[in-house]
């Protein structure tokens, strides 16, 4: 069976990274869709697609950026635009994927992440491509398939190709959750890790020297709950610590998003205290909230290592320690397999789930 014509790919991106979109369309040599996404004066989202939609195969291309509220209604606009339109598919790129850290119950909250996966869905989403999720459970939340691809082999070939005697380095986990994917990026390197616990050391004023305390009772071999369900004791960190060997290193923390970069410049003291002579950070999405800029320029993190899944061309004029991979050719290729009806194993070729 022949391969459906490249003339059936229809590209259309909302206003939240149409670079990206325009890298992606021309790596796969088709021209861009020209949907028209604006605000009316009531701030309402209006979406016009230029071209005839129906029977073709759309590609809408759309990532998570601070603008995230607009960015999902612009998305799920398009996306019924395109469905009422007797589009044939709709694909819906999201290399960031919004509120995916808002993906387990919280005390009288709830999973974010289930709702934006209805929505999406129920607006005529077909499939969906995202990168590097926050959770790779959170696919379970789709009721249509989702491909979560990795920017792990451009990170590692940055390693290997852009930091000089990479070999003395040391892979580290900025907290123990994100030990998993260190211990991968550690595995396929060969270097060792190393793993930061803990919080910052309260000042002597602020700790308890336990004078308060209540005396001490005779205890008993049988538990006595008739008091009442036990009270969940609260969690108590101890002071921040470095678990492994980082002195006379390169340490390079990896994890996949950085936003608020305070708990990373902590990091990074402790790791120089700790004798790491050049510190880098390596995360697939930038969202670099806030003043990050400004504390990362400060800070002891000699270069944050970054892909363009997330538009970040501000930050970069404000701070020179920020970098960029270009990873559109990854999305490009996952588009063109997906059109083609080929298999996506190879764009997921030795990686495993800990990634």
């Amino acid at each position: 069976m022949d391969a459906p014509a490249t003339s059936d790919i229809v590209i259309i991106n909302g206003n939240s990274h149409p670079n990206l979109a325009n890298l992606i369309a021309n790596r796969l040599g088709v021209a861009n869709g020209g949907c028209a996404v604006y605000h009316k004066t009531n701030r309402e989202t209006m979406v016009e697609i230029g071209d005839s939609v129906r029977g073709k195969d759309i590609y809408i291309i759309q990532t998570g950026t601070k603008d995230v509220n607009n960015n999902i209604m612009e998305l799920l606009i398009m996306a019924y635009a395109c469905k009422t339109s007797s589009a044939k598919s709709i694909v819906g790129v999201i290399p960031y994927l919004p509120y995916s850290k808002q993906c387990k119950m919280r005390k009288r909250g709830c999973i974010v992440s289930k709702l934006l996966a209805k929505m999406m869905c129920t607006s005529g989403l077909s499939h969906i491509i995202t990168m590097d999720l926050h959770q790779k459970e959170i696919q379970g939340f789709f009721d249509c398939p989702v491909d979560n691809l990795r920017a792990s082999p451009f990170l590692l070939q940055y390693i290997q190709e852009s930091i000089p005697d990479y070999r003395n380095s040391v892979i580290v986990a900025r907290n123990p959750g994100s030990a998993k994917k260190a211990t991968s990026y550690a595995e396929r390197l060969r270097l060792g890790i190393a793993v930061i616990h803990g919080e910052q050391k309260e000042s002597e004023a602020d700790e308890v020297d336990g004078r308060n305390s209540p005396p001490t009772l005779p205890k008993s071999r049988t538990m006595d709950v008739s008091g009442g369900v036990p009270i969940h004791p609260a969690k108590e960190k101890p002071p921040i610590n470095v678990v492994g060997d980082v002195g006379g290193r390169i340490a390079i923390m990896v994890d996949d998003m950085i936003d608020d970069v305070q708990s990373f410049v902590a990091a990074a003291e402790v790791l120089k205290d700790r004798g790491a002579y050049k510190i880098y950070v390596l995360a697939t999405h930038g969202l670099l909230s806030q003043d990050a800029p400004r504390l990362i320029e400060d800070s002891a993190i000699d270069v944050v290592v970054v892909t363009n899944t997330i538009p970040h061309e501000i930050q970069k004029m404000q701070c020179h320690k920020i970098k960029t991979i270009d990873i559109s050719i990854l999305l490009a290729e996952a588009i063109r397999r997906i059109h083609n009806k080929e298999s996506m194993s190879y764009l997921f070729k030795n990686v495993t789930l800990e990634d």
